[in-house]
Protein backbone atom coordinates (compact mmCIF):
# COMPACT_ATOMS: atom_id res chain seq x y z
CA UNK A 1 0.00 0.00 0.00
CA UNK A 2 1.62 3.33 -0.99
CA UNK A 3 0.54 6.51 0.67
CA UNK A 4 -0.65 9.28 -1.80
CA UNK A 5 1.75 12.17 -1.31
CA UNK A 6 1.13 15.93 -2.60
CA UNK A 7 -2.45 15.82 -2.35
CA UNK A 8 -4.83 16.95 -0.28
CA UNK A 9 -5.70 15.92 3.20
CA UNK A 10 -8.31 12.88 3.18
CA UNK A 11 -9.96 11.59 6.85
CA UNK A 12 -7.79 8.59 7.44
CA UNK A 13 -10.85 5.75 6.68
CA UNK A 14 -10.91 7.27 3.57
CA UNK A 15 -7.11 7.59 2.15
CA UNK A 16 -6.88 3.55 3.43
CA UNK A 17 -9.89 2.83 1.34
CA UNK A 18 -8.80 5.07 -1.83
CA UNK A 19 -4.91 3.31 -1.27
CA UNK A 20 -6.72 -0.33 -0.69
CA UNK A 21 -8.79 -0.07 -3.63
CA UNK A 22 -5.80 1.09 -5.69
CA UNK A 23 -4.18 -2.55 -4.51
CA UNK A 24 -6.78 -4.23 -5.36
CA UNK A 25 -7.40 -3.39 -8.64
CA UNK A 26 -3.42 -3.90 -9.49
CA UNK A 27 -3.80 -7.19 -8.03
CA UNK A 28 -6.83 -7.67 -10.89
CA UNK A 29 -4.67 -6.52 -14.12
CA UNK A 30 -6.50 -2.82 -13.74
CA UNK A 31 -4.25 0.68 -13.02
CA UNK A 32 -3.75 1.34 -9.71
CA UNK A 33 -4.57 4.96 -10.64
CA UNK A 34 -7.98 3.61 -12.07
CA UNK A 35 -8.81 2.01 -9.02
CA UNK A 36 -8.10 4.80 -6.89
CA UNK A 37 -10.09 7.41 -8.84
CA UNK A 38 -12.84 5.48 -8.67
CA UNK A 39 -12.49 4.73 -4.98
CA UNK A 40 -12.48 8.36 -4.49
CA UNK A 41 -15.11 9.05 -6.69
CA UNK A 42 -17.37 6.22 -5.06
CA UNK A 43 -16.63 8.13 -1.22
CA UNK A 44 -17.63 11.40 -2.59
CA UNK A 45 -20.68 13.08 -1.20
CA UNK A 46 -20.88 15.15 -4.53
CA UNK A 47 -19.59 15.45 -8.21
CA UNK A 48 -15.86 16.72 -8.47
CA UNK A 49 -14.20 17.81 -11.02
CA UNK A 50 -11.13 15.70 -12.77
CA UNK A 51 -9.05 18.97 -10.97
CA UNK A 52 -10.48 17.99 -7.75
CA UNK A 53 -8.99 14.53 -8.39
CA UNK A 54 -5.65 15.59 -9.21
CA UNK A 55 -5.51 18.15 -6.52
CA UNK A 56 -6.87 15.28 -4.21
CA UNK A 57 -4.99 12.08 -5.25
CA UNK A 58 -1.80 13.85 -6.29
CA UNK A 59 -1.47 12.96 -9.77
CA UNK A 60 -0.94 14.53 -13.01
CA UNK A 61 -3.63 15.83 -14.86
CA UNK A 62 -2.87 13.85 -18.33
CA UNK A 63 -3.27 10.79 -15.78
CA UNK A 64 -6.25 11.40 -14.60
CA UNK A 65 -7.74 12.36 -17.73
CA UNK A 66 -6.75 9.15 -18.96
CA UNK A 67 -8.17 7.30 -16.42
CA UNK A 68 -11.18 8.73 -16.44
CA UNK A 69 -11.63 7.65 -19.84
CA UNK A 70 -11.05 4.42 -18.94
CA UNK A 71 -13.89 4.51 -15.73
CA UNK A 72 -15.88 6.16 -18.40
CA UNK A 73 -15.73 2.88 -20.80
CA UNK A 74 -16.54 0.61 -17.63
CA UNK A 75 -19.65 2.18 -17.08
CA UNK A 76 -18.45 2.93 -13.46
CA UNK A 77 -18.85 6.61 -13.78
CA UNK A 78 -20.33 9.47 -15.77
CA UNK A 79 -20.24 12.84 -16.28
CA UNK A 80 -22.20 15.42 -14.19
CA UNK A 81 -23.60 18.76 -15.50
CA UNK A 82 -23.24 21.43 -12.94
CA UNK A 83 -25.31 25.19 -13.01
CA UNK A 84 -23.48 27.45 -13.73
CA UNK A 85 -19.48 25.74 -14.23
CA UNK A 86 -18.80 24.23 -17.40
CA UNK A 87 -16.21 22.01 -16.24
CA UNK A 88 -17.10 18.35 -16.16
CA UNK A 89 -18.29 16.99 -12.98
CA UNK A 90 -18.01 12.79 -12.10
CA UNK A 91 -19.58 10.62 -9.99
CA UNK A 92 -19.66 6.88 -9.40
CA UNK A 93 -21.89 4.50 -9.53
CA UNK A 94 -22.76 3.16 -5.78
CA UNK A 95 -25.19 0.60 -5.90
CA UNK A 96 -22.57 -2.17 -5.17
CA UNK A 97 -24.68 -4.94 -7.05
CA UNK A 98 -24.71 -2.66 -9.81
CA UNK A 99 -21.01 -1.82 -9.46
CA UNK A 100 -20.14 -6.06 -9.23
CA UNK A 101 -22.85 -6.39 -12.47
CA UNK A 102 -20.61 -3.79 -14.71
CA UNK A 103 -17.15 -5.16 -13.88
CA UNK A 104 -18.65 -8.06 -14.31
CA UNK A 105 -19.76 -7.53 -17.55
CA UNK A 106 -16.81 -5.49 -18.59
CA UNK A 107 -14.57 -8.42 -17.85
CA UNK A 108 -16.44 -10.95 -19.53
CA UNK A 109 -16.13 -8.72 -23.04
CA UNK A 110 -12.19 -8.00 -22.69
CA UNK A 111 -11.60 -11.45 -21.24
CA UNK A 112 -14.03 -14.55 -21.21
CA UNK A 113 -15.41 -13.92 -24.27
CA UNK A 114 -12.36 -13.94 -26.04
CA UNK A 115 -11.28 -17.41 -24.24
CA UNK A 116 -14.77 -19.10 -25.02
CA UNK A 117 -13.94 -17.96 -29.04
CA UNK A 118 -9.82 -19.01 -28.69
CA UNK A 119 -11.44 -22.72 -26.75
CA UNK A 120 -14.07 -23.53 -29.13
CA UNK A 121 -11.93 -23.10 -32.06
CA UNK A 122 -9.20 -25.05 -30.31
CA UNK A 123 -12.20 -27.95 -29.73
CA UNK A 124 -12.62 -27.86 -33.28
CA UNK A 125 -9.06 -28.29 -34.50
CA UNK A 126 -8.75 -30.79 -32.23
CA UNK A 127 -11.50 -32.82 -33.32
CA UNK A 128 -10.18 -32.71 -36.60
CA UNK A 129 -6.92 -33.83 -35.67
CA UNK A 130 -5.54 -37.11 -35.61
CA UNK A 131 -2.40 -36.48 -34.19
CA UNK A 132 -3.60 -34.55 -31.08
CA UNK A 133 -3.46 -37.50 -28.35
CA UNK A 134 -7.31 -38.41 -26.59
CA UNK A 135 -6.50 -36.68 -23.01
CA UNK A 136 -5.42 -33.37 -24.77
CA UNK A 137 -8.50 -33.16 -26.94
CA UNK A 138 -10.51 -34.24 -23.39
CA UNK A 139 -8.61 -31.91 -21.54
CA UNK A 140 -9.50 -28.71 -24.01
CA UNK A 141 -13.16 -29.54 -24.14
CA UNK A 142 -13.41 -30.31 -20.60
CA UNK A 143 -11.61 -26.31 -20.12
CA UNK A 144 -14.49 -25.00 -22.66
CA UNK A 145 -17.27 -26.66 -20.67
CA UNK A 146 -15.91 -24.51 -17.60
CA UNK A 147 -15.35 -21.53 -19.33
CA UNK A 148 -18.66 -21.66 -20.98
CA UNK A 149 -20.24 -22.10 -16.72
CA UNK A 150 -18.50 -19.18 -16.49
CA UNK A 151 -19.87 -17.13 -19.23
CA UNK A 152 -23.36 -17.81 -18.54
CA UNK A 153 -22.82 -16.94 -14.79
CA UNK A 154 -21.20 -13.60 -16.25
CA UNK A 155 -24.23 -13.30 -17.93
CA UNK A 156 -26.84 -14.02 -16.12
CA UNK A 157 -25.17 -11.52 -12.84
CA UNK A 158 -25.01 -8.46 -15.92
CA UNK A 159 -28.52 -8.87 -17.25
CA UNK A 160 -30.30 -9.71 -13.80
CA UNK A 161 -32.56 -6.37 -13.31
CA UNK A 162 -33.60 -7.98 -10.11
CA UNK A 163 -30.84 -7.81 -7.48
CA UNK A 164 -33.31 -9.04 -4.74
CA UNK A 165 -33.06 -12.64 -7.03
CA UNK A 166 -29.36 -13.04 -7.17
CA UNK A 167 -28.85 -14.65 -4.00
CA UNK A 168 -31.19 -17.37 -5.63
CA UNK A 169 -29.40 -18.35 -8.70
CA UNK A 170 -28.82 -21.93 -9.23
CA UNK A 171 -26.04 -23.99 -11.03
CA UNK A 172 -25.78 -26.38 -13.42
CA UNK A 173 -26.52 -29.57 -11.43
CA UNK A 174 -23.23 -31.36 -10.87
CA UNK A 175 -21.74 -28.14 -9.59
CA UNK A 176 -20.82 -26.21 -6.25
CA UNK A 177 -19.77 -22.78 -5.13
CA UNK A 178 -17.54 -23.11 -2.35
CA UNK A 179 -17.36 -20.36 0.35
CA UNK A 180 -14.60 -20.45 3.20
CA UNK A 181 -15.11 -23.59 4.85
CA UNK A 182 -18.86 -23.77 3.83
CA UNK A 183 -20.31 -25.45 0.65
CA UNK A 184 -23.11 -24.10 -0.87
CA UNK A 185 -24.91 -26.44 -3.49
CA UNK A 186 -26.88 -26.05 -6.74
CA UNK A 187 -30.26 -25.75 -5.29
CA UNK A 188 -28.99 -22.43 -2.47
CA UNK A 189 -26.48 -21.16 -5.31
CA UNK A 190 -24.82 -18.42 -2.86
CA UNK A 191 -22.78 -15.68 -4.18
CA UNK A 192 -19.45 -14.45 -2.71
CA UNK A 193 -16.41 -12.15 -3.41
CA UNK A 194 -14.56 -15.35 -2.67
CA UNK A 195 -15.58 -18.42 -4.00
CA UNK A 196 -14.73 -21.54 -5.80
CA UNK A 197 -16.50 -23.57 -8.31
CA UNK A 198 -16.18 -27.11 -8.75
CA UNK A 199 -18.08 -30.30 -9.57
CA UNK A 200 -19.18 -32.08 -6.82
CA UNK A 201 -17.39 -35.76 -6.56
CA UNK A 202 -20.29 -38.10 -7.25
CA UNK A 203 -20.37 -36.21 -10.80
CA UNK A 204 -16.78 -36.40 -11.58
Amino acid sequence: MTEISDKKKLPAAVERFILHWGDMGDEWGVNRSVSQIHGLLYLSEAPITADDIADTLGMARSNVSNSIKELLAWNLIRRVPIMGDRRDHYEAETDIWEVAARIAAGRKVREIDPAVEALRACVVDAADDPTISPVASKRLREMLTFTELVDRGSAAEADCPDKTRRKDRQLPAGWEIQVGHRTAGAHDGVAKQDLQISRNAEFR
